[in-house]
């Protein structure tokens, strides 16, 4: 999995990079194709850290962003959006297969 990061009027420093890292290799437990990542920072003038994250998979792109004083934070956050993301399209298809019980009426 490629992970591309990108700060905006931010350094990113390798405590950041290797945070960063370690959240998306957590998101590869939910066995889906991950083709590549995108994350961007930026600092808003209101000393808010914005982050968002970009996930590429074979049906599309998985988006998530972030606002929160925090850096950490944000990346926590964003990591939580992506997770529900995930699960969603990995247990879609299983629900659609799914049977549908009838309930039949006796009289």
């Amino acid at each position: 999995m490629k992970v591309s990061i990108t700060g905006k009027n931010i350094d990113i420093t390798s405590a950041i990079r290797t945070h960063i890292e370690s959240k998306f290799k957590k998101l590869e437990k939910w066995q889906v194709d991950i083709i590549s990542c995108q994350a961007v920072f930026s600092e808003e003038p209101n000393k808010q850290k914005k982050f968002e994250a970009v996930i590429k998979v074979p049906k599309g792109q998985l988006v998530a962003s972030s606002m929160h004083e925090d850096l950490y934070a944000a990346v926590n956050d964003v990591e939580h959006k992506l997770e529900r993301q995930l699960n969603k399209l990995r247990h879609k298809p299983a629900a659609r297969r799914a049977e549908k019980f009838e309930v039949e009426e006796t009289e």
